[in-house]
């Protein structure tokens, strides 16, 4: 079975932080892919700046060629808005995959408003890659207090496959300070260039619009 690691976000815009934390993750897990689930819409962020779908799409596969890095805009035809639906549906379609659930601590510091998010630890295990300025209100969560008990040592992170979930590895990672909201405020008009790109998705074949 494959091995995947599920990287969920807006990916406005994808950048070098995305790939390095993803090309981390896949060698403490032993991943044979990273796949970059290119979001049509997060209900917690504001649509507003938010760039078009295509243009996050090609962006993100530009950032993630030659590297075992799937960028996919799958929910968008899959219909999925939450993480745990699209969670769901990706076990369904993909039954000879292992999935594991990758996120930064700063989603971690706020996992709790998400729906269902007992039910998306569930659902697959889930790795938390540490990120600069958010370890103590990814540990002091609401989230946290829950999952503290199902926390695995890093050192067993290679086995990941055998958990039965609840399972979360933490996993430290060299600080960046790359991020999409300082590369936005420098360049509100990245996508540009991406206004005409006709992509197809890396999973389905289908035309993404």
């Amino acid at each position: 079975m494959t091995k995947i690691g599920l990287l969920g976000g807006s990916f406005n815009p994808a950048h070098g932080g995305h790939r390095a934390i993803s090309l981390f993750a896949a060698k403490a897990l032993g991943l044979d892919e990273v796949w970059w689930l290119v979001s049509p819409g997060n209900p917690l962020k504001p649509r507003a700046g938010m760039a078009p779908l295509p243009a996050r799409l090609a962006h993100a596969r530009q950032i993630a060629r030659r590297a075992p890095i799937r960028a996919t805009a799958i929910e968008a035809q899959l219909g999925t808005r939450y993480t745990i639906d699209s969670l769901r549906a990706l076990t369904r379609h993909y039954p000879k995959n292992h999935f594991i659930w990758l996120m930064g601590g700063d989603n971690l510091a706020q996992f709790s408003d998400w729906r269902d998010w007992r039910g998306i630890a569930r659902q697959m295990p889930i790795a938390v890659i540490a990120r600069p300025g958010y370890d103590s209100s990814a540990h002091g969560s609401a989230a946290m207090s829950w999952l503290r008990r199902f926390v695995r040592s890093p050192r067993q992170s290679a086995d990941w496959t055998n958990w039965r979930p609840p399972a979360l590895v933490l996993l430290r990672f060299r600080p960046d300070p790359r991020s999409a909201t300082l590369l936005r405020q420098a360049d509100p008009l990245w996508h540009r260039e991406y206004e005409t790109s006709c992509v197809r998705d890396s999973l389905t074949r289908r035309l993404v619009i």
